[in-house]
């Protein structure tokens, strides 16, 4: 009986002594942790996902994107974000901002009866704008 307590205070004083003696220092190059500084900074301050919109179309035509924007705003109030950008030589009329393709496809259903081109875009979102 005396030798249950005897091992297990023995195996006590083991593991105590051996956890104080046994501590692990890091050292860490001055480039690495120049970079993690820059990597954590970068990060921060990127206030953009990777994110999905609704291209409704996509024409040379500038008045015609802006005709469309209108009626897209018209018909579907609550679709946010809805906005033409120019990347020459098209002018593409964009609405919302997705986390997922999933999302975005949901509300291309919605509004294919009258914009039967839209699809899901690739887009760098604002966090703020996500819906």
């Amino acid at each position: 009986m005396m030798r249950k307590p005897l091992i297990l205070t023995s195996f006590l004083l083991v593991f105590v002594c051996g956890s104080i003696f046994s501590q692990a220092t890091l050292v860490e190059d001055v480039p690495i942790g120049d970079m993690m500084k820059k990597f954590e900074q970068l990060n921060k301050s990127d206030l953009t996902i990777s994110g999905w919109r609704l291209q409704v179309m996509a024409t040379t035509d500038r008045y015609k994107v802006e005709r469309e924007m209108e009626k897209l705003k018209s018909l579907y109030p609550n679709l946010k974000n809805v906005d033409w950008e120019h990347s020459k030589p098209y002018y593409k009329l964009r609405a919302g901002a997705f986390a997922t393709r999933l999302d975005a496809l949901r509300v291309k259903n919605q509004i294919s009866q009258h914009f039967t081109g839209a699809y899901p875009a690739k887009d760098r979102i604002a966090k703020a704008d996500l819906l």
